[in-house]
Formats: structure tokens, C-alpha cells, sequence
């Protein structure tokens, strides 16, 4: 782990012990993404920049015969992600392990199969080479896989000021909105889902494999 490991460890170093009680009020979809991810049993599910691990304590609850893997460049949120985990008593689903998205196979989980969902939730906005953090998502899921991704959309629908000061301040925690992945989206008319919340504040995208964004 390199230069963004560290700076990702910067930001979160105490932002890790009030993320969850803040960002819940502006990560709009998350619960929406979960609810629609209609997993079978035993489905195994790789959550790309699963921070607190949040995400993946609530996917195991809504889906109990589930097997979840969760990957964060962050060693900092990896420490609060693992105590969330062992709290819920779900050290036996979920499995963690630091690296970087682009970097993702089952062989960093000690595993040979591949993914039957792949979530990215509000972590592509994070991520400096996001487009081939897409690819290894794709690369690592089942023929039948699916990929999930929720993050901050265009922000169009807000208007210019509000878009752009939403932007500014977004940018203080090295998060940039990935508008030219939605652009691509609606003018390839790419299958899946794609559905926008709140003015183009955020979407959320859902696809089956082959998806080379």
C-alpha cells in the first residue's frame, strides 16, 4: 500500500469514529442498494471500499446465508470496520482485507471463486483510477455476477451555485463526483438500472457483469 493508503488513513484516522452517525444524512441509497441486491443463499458478495463495514453488517442481517468480503485501502477504517463486524457476531460471513480496488481478486480473501455481487457504494468517487476499479469488480464476478454501485451523481438538478459549492466541499475530503461513469451510462444505454435521487444528488446503478465503463 502506497501514497493514497496513507492519505485515506489521514482522513479517516478520526472521522472513522463519527462517520456513521454523520453520513447518514447525506449518502442518500444505500439502504435502497441493499434492499435491491435480492441475494440467494449462500451468494458471495465483495463490497469494494467498505469503510465501517456498515454496509456489509446490514447486507448480513437482510441476507443471513450470504458469504461478504469487504476491501478498503484503509488500514485506519479496516480496524473500526473489524470491531463493527465482531460486535454483530459475524466474524464467520465477513471477511476483510486491505487493498486497493484495482487490485481486487478472490486470492486476496484466500479464495478461488469468483463474486456473485459487487458493491461500490459511495467509494468510486474516492477512487483515483475508478475505471479500472470497475474492470477487476467486472473481471472477479460470476457470469451470472451483478454489480451495485451507489455514489453522488452530477449534482445538475441542484443548480449551478448549489452544485458547485457542493462540489468544493466535497473535494475537502478528496471526493469528486464521477460524472463522465453517468454520462457513459445514459448515452450507451449501457443494460441495468440506472435510477437518479434527489436532483442528480446521487444515483443508483445496477448491472450484470461485462460492463467495461
Amino acid at each position: 500500500m502506497t501514497d493514497h493508503a496513507a492519505l485515506m488513513d489521514d482522513v479517516y484516522r478520526y472521522q472513522r469514529y463519527i462517520y456513521d452517525s454523520t453520513r447518514k444524512y447525506y449518502l442518500f441509497g444505500r439502504d435502497r442498494l441493499i434492499a435491491g441486491l435480492d441475494l440467494k443463499p449462500d451468494d458471495r458478495l465483495i463490497e469494494i471500499g467498505c469503510g465501517t463495514a456498515r454496509n456489509l453488517v446490514k447486507i448480513a442481517k437482510a441476507y443471513p446465508k450470504s458469504r461478504l468480503f469487504g476491501l478498503d485501502a484503509s488500514a485506519e477504517m479496516l480496524e473500526t470496520a473489524q470491531k463493527a463486524v465482531n460486535r454483530a457476531g459475524l466474524q464467520e460471513r465477513i471477511t476483510l482485507r486491505q487493498a486497493y480496488a484495482e487490485d481486487l481478486t478472490p486470492g486476496i480473501f484466500g479464495e478461488t471463486a469468483p463474486f456473485d455481487a459487487a458493491v461500490f457504494s459511495y467509494s468510486l468517487s474516492m477512487i483515483p483510477d475508478w475505471k479500472q476499479a470497475l474492470k477487476a469488480a467486472d473481471v472477479n464476478l460470476a457470469p451470472s455476477g451483478i454489480l451495485h454501485v451507489v455514489d453522488f451523481g452530477d449534482l445538475k438538478g441542484l443548480g449551478q451555485p448549489w452544485g458547485d459549492l457542493l462540489r468544493k466541499w466535497l473535494a475537502l475530503f478528496h471526493v469528486a463526483p464521477r460524472e463522465e461513469l453517468i454520462q457513459t451510462i445514459e448515452a450507451e444505454a449501457l443494460r441495468g438500472s440506472l435510477a437518479h435521487l434527489a436532483g442528480r444528488y446521487a444515483f443508483v446503478w445496477k448491472a450484470p457483469k461485462s460492463h467495461h465503463v
